[in-house]
């Protein structure tokens, strides 16, 4: 017989065990997940909590590249075009969450963002060749202070060495450089000249962000390099559509994965200590080929670019090449409409959203020209359980269009002190908050936020009088 303290702790277990069931099922037991072809999409098609999960079985045969773009060409202007945010226009999130726009102005092109650890959001304002940071959050949802970091012509990656809460370097890469600045918690502005670490990042024609991030022991630097190209093998892919692994002090130890066509976003899943990457795939097979992805990152993996895609496909740029790589080509954990031109990634570690988002992975879509109805421009939900996706996302922030009109851009992602999450929009010129504020005090059921949402947009009576938009 059982005494007083086994009981308890048998029923602390089962209480926990009860617990993990319910957070799996509100992750994905809600979902209704769209297959097969009603799997792929386009920009006026998606809206919050819709789902979907494409397979490799679901790919279309690809169609010929001069074909796509006398289409395009044809069909170009289905999208509507691109334009200037009109005032009272801001992004959908589910129902619950609340939209607005925590930095309005003084960004040129907003792209990648990390947080600090003592919670400062630093921005790579690229176009500005500028490192800025916002500190803070006040009652209306700005910054409370803003600061120019550092100055360096199209700088877009950002990180903190070594990991941990007390870091003594910012890395800031631009397309052909590595740099780092010395710091500590709190520096607003560099305390001096940054320290050129690494001056031939494979550079030149092609993909020219350059993200970078720390293993969580600190013993690697990853560095992510796109192609020069859409599809070509020729010798100006050396090291590109590649993630370059070095020592924090510059020294080059190897590839660690290849045939990545173009890995924007870099992050290492908190949970399991794995790299992940976000990645735009080829152009010019048709309007659901390539599907982009966002998976974790095996060491010495390939991913078939340029010669195969989503494992064994062959691209037809290749009749016969490299047949000994075909079944070394692995399949991305989780693949997204073709062209939505995923960049930046982060999980999701703050304590303000409900507690079925915890660790689960955010992608920013930014949008591209190769569809011909046009794909992308939102923030997608990729649910996380046990440290793996298991091949569904969920359309979580979208609306950046107006009309049929173009306006927004998502880029970077990032999650706030607070808990809630911040989107760079190169498009708008802006940094969106998404925060949650479900009325009645209570976390909305999973169903409740996959059934979409009711949005109202209004005026803020404070502040710069920006729109502000409520979900419900």
């Amino acid at each position: 017989m059982l005494n007083r303290g086994e009981i308890r702790i048998a029923l602390a277990g089962a209480v926990a065990i009860a617990a993990a069931l319910l957070l799996h099922a509100a992750k994905t037991g809600g979902m209704n997940v769209m297959t097969g072809s009603k799997a792929f999409t386009n920009t006026a098609s998606i809206s919050p909590g819709l789902a979907r999960r494409i397979t490799a079985r679901d790919l279309p045969q690809p169609q010929s590249p001069s074909s796509v773009r006398t289409f395009r060409m044809m069909l170009g202007l289905a999208v509507g075009g691109s334009g200037a945010r009109p005032e009272s226009a801001i992004p959908k999130a589910p129902a619950g969450f609340k939209v607005d726009i925590y930095v309005a102005s003084s960004l040129t092109n907003p792209r990648q963002m990390r947080r600090a650890p003592n919670g400062d959001i630093f921005v790579a304002d690229t176009g500005g060749g500028a490192v800025r940071v916002f500190r803070g959050i006040t009652a209306d949802g700005k910054p409370q202070e803003s600061s120019v970091y550092a100055s360096l012509p199209g700088a877009f990656g950002i990180n903190f060495y070594p990991p941990g809460p007390n870091p003594r370097w910012i890395y800031v890469t631009n397309t052909g450089t590595l740099v780092r600045y010395a710091y500590k918690n709190g520096d607003l502005k560099a305390t001096g000249q940054p320290e050129k670490l690494i001056a031939d990042i494979p550079a030149g024609s092609g993909h020219s962000t350059r993200d970078i991030v720390f293993s969580q022991d600190g013993k690697s630097l990853f560095l992510a390099v796109g192609s020069a190209s859409n599809n070509s093998d020729s010798e100006a892919e050396f090291h590109r559509a590649n993630i370059l692994e070095y020592t924090p002090d510059r020294k080059f130890v190897g590839i660690y994965a290849s045939g990545i066509r173009n890995p924007v976003g870099l992050a290492i899943n908190p949970e399991t200590g794995e790299l992940w990457t976000s990645v735009n795939e080829r152009d010019n097979l048709g309007d659901n080929l390539v599907p982009d992805y966002v998976t974790h990152v095996q060491r010495g993996g390939f991913y078939g670019w340029p010669w195969f895609y989503i494992g064994g496909n062959r691209d037809p740029a290749h009749p016969g090449r490299h047949p000994e790589l075909k079944d070394k080509a692995i399949v991305p954990d989780v693949l997204i409409q073709a062209h939505s031109a995923s960049l930046g990634l982060t999980f999701y570690d703050g304590k303000m959203f409900p507690p079925e988002y915890n660790g689960d992975a955010f992608a920013a879509e930014h949008g591209s020209w190769n569809h011909s109805q046009g794909s992308g421009r939102e923030v997608i939900r990729i649910p996380i359980e046990k440290g793996r996706a298991t091949g569904p996302y969920q359309d979580f922030l979208t609306g950046f269009t107006t009309d049929g009109k173009a306006w927004g851009r998502p880029v970077g992602v990032a999650v706030a002190a607070d808990g809630s999450m911040l989107v760079s929009d190169d498009g708008a010129r802006v940094i969106w908050r998404v925060s949650y504020v479900a009325p009645d005090g209570r976390g909305p059921s999973y169903r409740a936020a996959t059934r979409g949402s009711v949005c109202s947009t209004a005026r803020a009576a404070h502040g710069n009088g920006q729109p502000t938009r409520l979900c419900r």
